[in-house]
């Protein structure tokens, strides 16, 4: 009998896009699932990443629901049209420049934006407004290595390629936790040792993971990158290490450089008692710089994020100049970058130090840049940089501002000043895809509906000058629209509709391409001539390419500097003789600990776009500070205690993480909590925000600071299916978990109390409650219809009830079974789960690999192939290998 099998439709191509989060620019392809939502995986053809993705990457896919979406354009509260929006703001900042002068309207603007939105912001500010006040958060995060590269190669250019940390033998990494902020690069660093026996150190005042992972750590002081790499200088000057006919054929400042170097570090010995290491590591580090050829130095916000970031980055460029180890594989000093398009914002001027295409403020440029735009109010020199920009507003310098995909009540150093600054504008306006960031609680504006990843439609570039495409797979939702168009409007109501007048992305891209080629005959080095006439459907089309790709190049150009070539009039790199490093603010009896902030593995900025994830919230639920065991013994804290941080400029309360790994009189708290999803965990306002007097980076690794126990009587959670306001009183952090909403809180209140909340927050619903008020223990389950729909547990502070069990039962919509429901009822689901999160790209529990571990999985590579665990991007391993040691270790005798 013949059977009829219908044919199956074929499904839909994947859309090849590009990656939103960090400077790696990693390649996806993006499956829409034709409901608003995509299935993502790793694209295998994309140089970056060839199919890998990081758990932030894998969970992409649930990261696009419209639930806290901006949809529509409002002004001061009220829903407005586009075109009244727009109206407004072009009338706001014409009234600003004519009572106060155009110097009075400025930009801040966000490395998640597209090359076609910076340039396009850039045009119109720089060349037409005629403000020069046009900066980005990327000062936040790479604008000291900006300023390195200029001083010493004359252009702001990245000499390498990921290529290279395939091909070294020697891998340094300096204020860099790569295994966490770059984990796809760093799978690429342990494949190298893996074939080739590469050698990886990692310097840094915290034991990261990175530097758990690493050859050799070195955990120095902070501040002192610059004193360890001038006595690295001087070790491989005395060893006869340096490439002579480099030096003389193709560089300038040596001599200066080199006697700097020994003022700063005159010996090795003076350099380990400088940066606090023993001498045996460091003689060890020279040793391994000195006689290994093939060597990267990767550095990042350790580096940058510094009162002194420029220099540190000149001193480690002095060491591979030295020894002519540029621009050849396998070696070279490679600026690693934290957001996905900061280096497309330097390519347009997205910084207040540049113009479009990587020129500055030279007479010549100023003119090439007003010709090639037509640009009626072209500016002549620089503009104030984040810090200061802020600054400004408060003294009201700055009247009319338009932020554009950026928190910086979150971000910003001294962010309470920030936020207060922006009610002192008479013209706010915000583009923005999230509602309710901490920005947008600030004052009334006028907000304007952005496209999200997903929906955008341009192009970014990576870490290695990779120009990538970021292509829509899924429909605008609302009337959010791209912020090249919505620049474009304002541009052509100030009366420049004839320069304002792209149909789409791939126009403005065309004469940006242009403009790097025009009347550069080899002397600029960002050039994408190449592509300056490309059609639609190439820009639509197009694969991933490498600048600089000048007209009739076939391809772009991979590393540069080998054989010279700098950017400088005489062609010839710079030394830099660097100063001798001093912390902007010193420690006192009132504030003896120093704070660092930074990432974490699973999160992104202020947590707008990987709050939404259940996986990706479940690593690190709540704010958090980690801090050495004398220190927290000496201040009378304890792991998972309350404490409040307290700087100068403001105060958190964070939980406390004791680890060996934090450094004696050294703190670390994330920057990613805001208002929006915790009580106190703003870390950025606690930042001190003095800034290196070379690229105004401001300093947020190293401010003084005090902590102390903050005592709460009762700690606990309460899940919910859809979010409900914390109570007055209560510290909370509030998570995504899958089928719900989670607040881990503190609060004084007792059992009777929790039981009160839980009546009033489901006044309809069946609850079944266990209290023992005498204990201080009330636990609590909600039911409408006999469905789930809230749970809260509470006990003593010293006790946490832990939720990974608990928010299981949140993963179904059907019924509990009676036993379900005692278990959760009893306090018996809490030991019954897979404990916290370890691996999120398999979502695979602390328990589960315990488990596997007991079960005989005795290596990483066992305990992944059981589990999954560790065999993606690789950012849980260092965690791994601490459960493998820990549970392996011979028993006590």
């Amino acid at each position: 009998m013949n059977l009829h099998v219908p044919d199956l439709a074929p499904e839909a191509p994947p859309v090849r896009t590009t990656c939103p989060y960090c400077g790696v620019g990693c390649g996806v392809l993006a499956r829409p699932d034709g409901e608003g939502g995509a299935r993502v995986e790793g694209d295998p053809d994309h140089p970056a990443n060839f199919g890998r993705l990081c758990s932030k990457g894998s969970a992409l896919g649930e990261t696009l629901s419209l639930g806290d979406r901006v949809l529509h354009p409002s002004i001061d509260g009220a829903r407005a049209t586009w075109d009244a929006a727009l109206d407004a703001v072009a009338t706001g900042f014409r009234r600003a420049a004519a009572a106060h002068g155009p110097e009075s309207v400025a930009f801040y603007l966000s490395g998640q934006l597209l090359t076609e939105d910076y340039y396009v912001a850039n045009k119109l500010a720089k060349g037409f407004l005629g403000t020069p006040h046009v900066d980005t958060n990327s000062r936040l995060c790479m604008s000291s290595s900006v300023a390195a590269h200029r001083r010493a190669f004359g252009s702001d250019t990245v000499p390498g390629c990921y290529e290279d940390l395939d091909g070294a033998d020697l891998l340094v990494l300096v204020g860099s936790n790569t295994a966490w902020c770059h984990p796809i690069l760093f799978r690429r660093m342990l494949d190298a040792r893996a074939k080739r026996g590469t050698r990886i150190v990692t310097i840094d005042p915290r034991r990261t993971q990175t530097g758990e992972e690493s050859d050799l750590f070195l955990g120095l002081k902070p501040g002192t990158d610059s004193t360890l790499f001038s006595g690295l200088l001087v070790h491989l000057a005395d060893h006869g290490a340096l490439d002579t006919r480099y030096v003389a054929d193709h560089t300038a400042g040596y001599d200066l450089a080199l006697e700097r170097a020994r003022r700063i570090a005159p010996s090795l010995a003076a350099t380990a008692d400088a940066t606090g290491l023993a001498e045996d590591d460091v003689a060890r580090f020279f040793e391994l710089f000195r006689t290994t050829e093939r060597a990267v130095t990767c550095y990042s916000q350790g580096v940058n994020q510094s009162a002194q970031g420029t220099d540190k980055a000149n001193a480690i460029i002095n060491c591979h100049l030295a020894t002519g180890r540029i621009g050849r594989p396998g070696m070279g000093p490679f600026s690693l970058t934290g957001q996905p398009n900061a280096m497309g914002g330097r390519e347009v001027g997205g910084l207040a130090n540049m113009l479009a295409a990587h020129m500055h403020f030279l007479p010549e440029e100023v003119d090439l840049v007003r010709r090639f735009w037509g640009a009626p109010n072209i500016i002549t020199g620089e503009g104030m940089k984040a810090v200061s920009l802020f600054e400004a507003i408060e003294r009201g310098k700055i009247r009319a501002l338009w932020i554009m995909g950026t928190n910086p009540a979150v971000s910003m150093p001294r962010a309470d000043r920030v936020r207060a600054a922006l009610s002192r504008l008479d013209t706010l306006v915000i583009s923005e895809a999230i509602a309710g960031t901490d920005t947008l609680r600030a004052r009334n504006a006028i907000v304007l509906p952005a496209l999200a990843w997903g929906e955008k439609d341009g192009t970014v570039t990576n870490s290695e000058r990779r120009i990538s495409r970021q292509r829509r797979f899924l429909a605008p939702p609302g009337e959010a629209r791209a912020d090249w168009w919505a620049l474009a409007q304002v541009g052509q109501r100030l009366g420049f509709a004839k320069s304002f007048a792209w149909p789409n992305a791939a126009a403005v891209f065309r004469e940006h391409a242009a403009l790097s080629g025009f009347e550069n005959a080899g002397t600029r080095d960002f050039d994408l001539s190449g592509v300056a006439e490309i059609t639609d459907a190439a820009y639509d089309s197009t694969a991933p390419i490498q600048w600089p790709l000048p007209r009739k190049a076939k391809s772009g150009q991979a590393r540069l500097f080998a054989e010279g070539g700098f950017f400088t009039r005489d062609r010839r790199a710079r030394f830099v003789a660097v100063q001798a490093p001093k912390l902007a603010d010193a420690t006192s009896a009132a504030f003896p600990l120093r704070l660092n902030t930074g990432r974490v593995r699973d999160h992104w900025h202020t947590l707008t776009r990987t709050g939404k994830s259940p996986r990706l919230s479940a690593h690190r639920a709540v704010p958090f500070c980690e801090i050495h065991p004398d220190d927290a013994a000496a201040h009378g804290l304890a792991e998972g205690d309350l404490a409040r941080v307290r700087t100068p400029y403001g105060a958190a309360v964070l939980e406390v993480v004791v680890t060996p790994g934090a450094q004696k009189g050294l703190l670390f708290a994330p920057m990613h909590w805001s208002e929006a999803n915790t009580s106190s965990g703003r870390v950025g306002a606690l930042a001190q925000g003095a800034v290196d007097p070379v690229s105004g980076q401001p300093e947020l690794k190293a401010t003084p600071a005090a902590i102390a126990p903050e005592p709460y009587r009762s700690r606990g959670y309460l899940i919910t299916r859809d979010p409900v306001e914390a109570p007055q009183g209560w510290w909370w952090a509030r998570a995504t978990l899958e089928g719900g909403t989670g607040l881990i809180f503190a609060t004084q209140e007792g059992a009777a109390e929790a039981g009160a909340l839980m009546q009033a927050l489901f006044p309809g619903a069946s609850l079944s409650q266990y209290a023992d008020p005498a204990c201080g223990v009330y636990r609590c389950a909600a039911f409408e219809d006999g469905r789930l729909v809230g749970a809260m547990a509470l006990a003593p502070a010293a006790e946490r009830p832990s939720w990974d069990a608990a928010k299981a039962f949140f993963r179904t919509q059907e019924l509990l079974e009676p036993t379900a429901r005692r278990a959760l009822i009893s306090g018996r689901a809490e030991s019954a789960g897979t404990g916290p999160l370890v691996c999120a790209c398999h979502t695979v529990g602390l328990g589960t690999i315990e488990a596997t571990i007991k079960a005989g999985a005795h290596s990483v590579e066992a305990v992944g192939a059981a589990c999954k665990a560790g065999t993606n991007c690789g950012s849980c391993i260092p965690e791994i290998r601490k459960l493998l040691a820990a549970a392996l270790a011979p028993s006590p005798a």
